[in-house]
């Protein structure tokens, strides 16, 4: 298997979806800037900022997992429980703040490297391996956190730092300069690596990738090892953005993931995707959550329109893969 032909049907149809992502995105910043409260606002733009960083990690992972024709249902507990065990960390075992934040980013890779083994070596399918993690994941984290909120400290305490260099430096959004740092870094693995064309290889057609000597199950599992290293940094993101993190919550937070993936065009049958095409997800979600709440729509409307928006980008996906197939 070439690398053209793992990269080309990727580069040949992903464009026009991507189009349409933005074009989705200007669509509803300008709805919103008409009939949403002080939607133009500097603050308002912060917001929509703020919101989009631990999912924007989520998604880079995701989209990796997705084009490979898989699916993680464990990135949201994950991401939630990984901070709880850095809370534990810190708050009990009495770790320094930044030997918790790597606690936080080794328990992401830690289940990303058991989804890995489960998917990848035991080759158990995708949603049922990662639903069992998802499960594991929710009550191993409030086991080790003895079922308490955990607390990471206030910007005032001495400890705070990590909130100015992670989240926010008075109103500026630092938080996505990291997003843009660690975006960079996935696209680089997915378009210039040997672990990218296999991963589009074997969401496009697995059993062919594995006549042609790709060792299918090994590069499986380093796709969820490495969406399991984007749960870690995710994890960090929300330690800094939340401070308390209760336990058993998360569950919910991968379909914003799956969402903004399949909003810029990445195909649930795998081999189609892109991490631009993600990014531009990513901030139709965080626009849309953001500006609902400007008009003081209820927070389930969220929940609605998002899904609404997920029905007919899947309903486009669909549309373009029979196309696709005919000619």
């Amino acid at each position: 298997m070439t690398t053209d032909t793992t990269t080309r049907g990727p580069a040949r149809t992903l464009p026009m979806q991507q189009i349409m992502a933005l074009a989705a995105l200007a669509v509803l910043y300008a709805f919103f800037a008409v009939f949403g409260n002080h939607f133009l606002s500097p603050s308002t733009l912060v917001s929509i900022l703020d919101s989009s960083y631990y999912i924007g990690f989520l998604a880079i992972g995701m989209t990796f997992v997705i084009i490979t024709a898989g699916i993680d249902l464990s990135s949201g507990t994950v991401m939630v429980g990984a901070a709880l065990v850095g809370g534990v960390a810190y708050n009990v075992w009495g770790l320094p703040i930044l030997v918790s934040l790597l606690v936080v980013l080794a328990t992401g890779v830690a289940f990303g490297v058991a989804n890995g083994v489960l998917v990848g070596f035991l080759r158990l399918p995708p949603f049922i391996a990662t639903l069992g993690m998802q499960f594991a994941s929710l009550g191993l984290c409030a086991v080790i956190a003895q079922v308490q909120t955990q607390t990471y400290p206030s910007l005032s305490s001495d400890d705070g730092w990590f909130k100015t260099v992670l989240y926010r430096t008075g109103d500026l959004p630092v938080g996505v300069l990291w997003l843009a740092a660690f975006f960079s870094m996935a696209w680089f693995i997915l378009s210039r690596t040997k672990l990218g064309r296999y991963t589009y290889a074997i969401g496009s057609n697995e059993e062919a990738a594995e006549l042609s000597g790709v060792i299918v199950s090994r590069w499986k599992f380093w796709v969820y090892v490495l969406n399991g290293f984007f749960c870690g940094l995710a994890g960090v993101i929300y330690a800094a953005t939340f401070s308390s993190i209760t336990p058993q919550t998360g569950n919910g937070q991968e379909m914003y993931a799956i969402a903004a993936c399949v909003i810029g065009g990445t195909s649930l049958a795998g081999g189609v995707g892109s991490l631009w095409g993600t990014i531009i997800g990513v901030f139709v979600i965080s626009v849309l959550k953001t500006g609902l709440l400007s008009m003081g729509l209820p927070v389930q409307w969220q929940q609605v329109l998002i899904g609404v928006v997920v029905v007919l980008a899947v309903l486009l996906d669909v549309v373009r893969s029979r196309r696709a197939r005919r000619s």
